[in-house]
């Protein structure tokens, strides 16, 4: 039985497809993966991530950026995170694509989950910059963050009480998780 060949982009044929499309795409190992539409719970949590951050950073050298900006991880992947934050001035390749991450959010969804948290992560955890890769629960109150240590391991705290406060060291911000969840339908806790 033959099977057909796989035809493989390019780094260079999917900077020139993604820059003229309509749709966002990721890239991964030579192919393109257009981003699925969301729902109201993960277009909410986007923008009060993005808000609350923001807010967080007056004054300091760091800067966060929406879902529209994307994360050049290698010439393997590239990625639209949720939310993104840069510290010092954005190393860019090309015009438009983010070299130097510090802290990354991806809004969780049933269809992106096993990625977000696999391959994903695991292409993630090569950029230098990173220190917080963060997993926000779109259907009940649950945050997951992962943190790089000086030892080069990741440690994981991960958040379930409204009442905290998702604390991100590397960029000096806290954030109470209603003001997160706000307007977020979600399911509640099972006894």
């Amino acid at each position: 039985m033959a099977s057909n060949p796989r035809s493989e982009l390019t780094e260079e044929q999917y900077l020139a497809i993604e820059r003229t499309s309509e749709v966002r795409s990721e890239f991964l190992d030579g192919e393109m993966f257009a981003m699925s539409d969301g729902t109201m719970n993960h277009a909410r949590l986007q923008t009060n991530i993005l808000v609350e951050v923001s807010i967080g950073l007056r004054g300091s050298p760091c800067e966060a950026f929406g879902p529209d900006f994307r994360i050049k991880v290698s010439s393997r992947i590239y990625t639209y995170p949720d939310v993104s934050v840069v510290c010092g001035e954005p190393l860019v390749a090309g015009d438009d694509n983010l070299l130097n991450p510090v802290v990354i959010f991806e809004v969780l969804s049933p269809s992106t989950e096993k990625h977000d948290r696999g391959l994903k992560f695991q292409h993630y955890r090569t950029i230098d910059s990173l220190k917080d890769y963060i997993l926000v629960h779109q259907d009940q109150v649950r945050i997951e963050q992962y943190t790089h240590r000086l030892d080069h391991t990741w440690t994981l705290r991960d958040y379930q009480v409204q009442e905290e406060h998702l604390e991100i060291d590397s960029i000096s911000v806290s954030i109470p998780l209603d003001r997160i969840y706000e307007r977020i339908k979600v399911t509640p806790p099972t006894n």
